[in-house]
């Protein structure tokens, strides 16, 4: 039976997306260009620290100490949930869904701000913050604070200002509509002034590299642009990443955005949607946003569960090689490089149990695998965030994706299967030549040297003939003809291969 076509995840439409794809198209962004980033993204892989699952303390003392093994990994940017001080108002009529779904009770959310200049005692200090963020510098990591500007907690210091949140007729405080939270009146000049200066108060105090601005497609976007204005001159090679989908937010004020991807990727692999889809919704979001635009691919974060429960093992890697081979910025959740499973809560304190990235058959052996993805990101120029992509015809749409990335006189083919099932497919290369790919992401464990090579031909395409236990994935390297690939592919079985000059 044909996997189902796209219908079911053609629109995705989230309360922090701000524009969606289900919105009318802006008129003339596709056809600027996306303003100019630092190079230390291009090639960057983001790593997200959840405080209260990273380490047993949940401190940033804790987390600082843990550093080094985020490093070791392979990624270079840090994003670090709110820090500041949190509301801790029992009221329930002030509490979302998810809170009062959580079985700790705990009035105190990362996302519900009291007080945006203070570092909140459960997490450190002032000069705990500062250390995390010297000694990240020290290891060649750049950080992002977490900014949280759309609402506040309800016993907020900035309710002192009546004219700092919005209001009804009658004074009323309004709330954000999807969280019972105060939202803040960005038509107030004062309420600007104070929260551009705290975001300069990190950059310039405590060495910020930049900001992840939450709910940034529900603020509006002049704010965020007179925010770079006011930073650049401090630090012109600061990143700002929206959680939103505006077609216009990399025009002047941010570097990349978040998008829908991770939910159409679910579609795929857990609710038989066609993997075309993919391409599709790629397609879609590149003709809406400038030229250039970067976004960040990711499987799971702090509003997603574990990418290991969602996807399965094999899934959820089939999925990482999609997020690290495509344009934009591959983002990992703390503990995804190990499976970790634990539930995530985002008001319990539930650490990662680190001890599994030791175990030889399972964290030690994705950590394995994860530190190849960052090291291949690293050095291939191809997959930059900039690096053309070509999408590949392939005869088994519904269940294979195939495509290259090029830069100047590099190509790097990947090939994934996202369905369970072994498939054989046939897939079209650009240039109609024989070529040889060597593979750049192999299991540890075939030491061996194993080369996919012509066994008979069929069609006048290469087929491969091969043990059923074996993976594409565990070969050396995969050769074509001029007519192009043909290959098998076990059940979320992957190829990414760098293209062999004068073969």
């Amino acid at each position: 039976m044909l996997r189902k076509q796209c219908l079911v995840v053609t629109v995705l439409c989230l309360p922090w997306a701000g524009i969606g794809l289900c919105a009318e198209a802006v008129k003339n962004v596709p056809v600027q260009a996306a303003r100019s980033s630092p190079q230390w993204l291009h090639r960057g892989v983001m790593y997200q620290i959840w405080l209260r699952s990273f380490t047993r303390e949940g401190t940033l003392s804790a987390a600082t100490k843990r550093l080094a093994d985020v490093a070791d990994l392979g990624a270079t940017i840090v994003y670090l949930t709110p820090v500041q001080l949190m509301d801790d108002d029992m009221r329930p009529e002030f509490w979302s869904q998810r809170m009062k779904e959580s079985a700790s009770k705990n009035p105190r959310n990362p996302y519900r701000i009291k007080d945006y200049d203070k570092i909140d005692p459960e997490f450190g200090s002032e000069a705990d913050l500062r250390e995390f963020i010297a000694t990240a510098h020290k290891l060649g990591l750049h950080v992002l604070m977490d900014m949280v500007y759309l609402h506040t907690g309800p016993t907020s210091l900035l309710l002192e200002r009546p004219d700092f949140h919005q209001r009804d007729a009658e004074g009323k405080i309004l709330m954000t509509g999807h969280w019972p939270f105060p939202r803040l009146n960005f038509k107030s000049r004062e309420l600007r002034e104070h929260l551009w200066a705290n975001m300069e108060h990190w950059v310039k105090d405590f060495g910020a590299d930049g900001f992840r601005c939450d709910c940034a497609g529900s603020v509006p976007l002049d704010f965020w642009e007179e925010a770079r204005t006011r930073l650049h001159a401090i630090r012109p090679d600061l990143v700002m990443l929206a959680e939103g989908f505006s077609p216009r937010d990399q025009l002047k004020a941010f570097d990349l955005n978040y998008s829908h991807w991770a939910f159409v990727c679910q579609a795929v692999v857990t609710r038989g949607a066609s993997a075309d889809c993919l391409r599709q919704w790629w397609t879609k979001t590149h003709d809406r946003f400038p030229r250039g635009a970067r976004f960040i691919y990711f499987s799971v974060n702090h509003d997603l569960p574990r990418a290991d429960v969602v996807f399965g093992e094999r899934g959820a890697q089939a999925v990482s090689i999609l997020n690290f081979t495509l344009d934009g910025v591959p983002f990992l959740y703390n503990g995804q490089e190990i499976g970790d499973a634990t539930p995530m809560d985002l008001l319990t304190h539930w650490p990662i149990v680190w001890e599994a990235a030791g175990v030889p058959t399972g964290g030690l052996q994705k950590r394995v695998f994860y530190q190849q993805l960052c090291r291949m990101r690293r050095d291939e120029a191809a997959l930059a965030a900039a690096g053309e992509v070509v999408w590949l015809t392939n005869d088994r749409p519904e269940s294979v994706l195939s495509y290259v990335r090029r830069e100047k006189n590099e190509e790097i083919l990947v090939v994934v299967n996202l369905s369970n099932r072994a498939v054989r497919v046939k897939i079209d290369l650009p240039d109609k030549t024989a070529a040889t790919y060597r593979n750049l992401v192999r299991a540890e464990k075939m030491a061996v040297k194993k080369r996919l090579s012509t066994d008979w031909i069929e069609d006048g395409m290469q087929k491969v003939i091969r043990n059923p236990h074996d993976r594409v994935s565990e070969a050396e390297e995969v050769a074509s003809t001029k007519d192009g690939l043909c290959v098998e592919l076990a059940g979320f079985d992957y190829f990414v291969g760098k293209k062999q000059a004068g073969k």
